[in-house]
């Protein structure tokens, strides 16, 4: 059974949506890119130790979404000293299963100095992954809707 937008209209219509909502997610994507290099230009770097793993039942996120069950995800803790000598401890934005980090290991630490407790983990997944996540979304999203007004209006020429 093949299912027929009819109308010029309606497939007006899907493409700008599909155009839009692309559009929207690569705008969330670059807005995303930016707080993550705002970060970095203002981080101060540390050495830092994971201390222990945070083990949680994870019902949002893709993590649990791709083994297909709701088992628990490790979140890292790291314990750092700030430039002000105080020991400051914080926990990763990202877990997984199986852990991404080992307990006792070393990691590098990017904080704000006027801001220690918003630390991260410096790495690609915790710095880059949902800037990429959403602007790859929305390019693909806004690549099939562009391919559908670009197919259309081949075929009203002919």
């Amino acid at each position: 059974m093949q299912v027929q937008v009819r109308g010029w209209g309606a497939r007006r219509w899907v493409t700008f949506g599909l155009i839009a909502f692309g559009t929207l997610f690569t705008v969330i994507g670059l807005i995303l890119a930016g707080v993550s290099i705002s970060f970095l230009t203002d981080a101060e770097r540390a050495k830092g130790t994971v201390v222990s793993l945070e083990w949680r039942i994870d019902h949002s996120g893709s993590s649990s979404k791709s083994r297909g069950s709701d088992g628990p995800v490790a979140y890292p803790v790291v314990e750092f000293t700030s430039a002000d000598g105080k020991p400051r401890s914080f926990e990763g934005s990202m877990g997984s299963n199986p852990p991404a980090y080992d307990q006792g290991e070393q990691v590098d630490v990017l904080y704000r100095a006027d801001s220690p407790g918003d630390a991260r983990i410096d790495g690609f997944v915790s710095l880059w992954l949902l800037p990429l996540i959403f602007g790859g979304i929305g390019l693909v999203i806004v690549g099939v809707g562009t391919a559908i007004a670009v197919a259309g209006r081949r075929r009203r020429r002919i």
